[in-house]
């Protein structure tokens, strides 16, 4: 199995950045694509950012240019750089392994005040 343990969440301003981690244990070596979902207060849960074992990324549209993942592989770590936050950034943001198993995080909570 894959343990997943998010950080970095908080309070920060419109147009601050955070940035999020992920450290992964267990059966890493079965894990091929790590990506970040977020979910916000009544709304379902969003892809945010996704990364695969070769560096391929993706971006939901809404954090397009803004928001950056990448990955430590020698950390067993998956950052979310997030710039020019907005108030409507705020959520739950959730780490999630996909590859032999399917793993999640708890979550950690990311406020974004106006």
């Amino acid at each position: 199995q894959v343990h997943l343990v998010e950080s970095g969440g908080g309070l920060v301003q419109a147009g601050g950045s955070l940035r999020l981690s992920c450290v992964a244990s267990g059966s890493i070596l079965s894990i091929n694509t790590m990506a970040w979902y977020r979910r916000a207060p009544g709304m379902q849960r969003e892809l945010v950012a996704a990364i695969t074992s070769g560096d391929s990324t993706d971006y939901a549209d809404s954090v397009k240019g803004r928001f950056t993942i990448s990955r430590d592989n020698a950390k067993n770590t998956v950052y979310l750089q997030m710039s020019s936050l907005k108030p409507e950034d705020t959520a739950v943001y959730y780490c999630r392994g996909i590859g032999s198993y399917d793993s999640w995080g708890p979550g950690t909570q990311v406020t974004v005040s106006s």
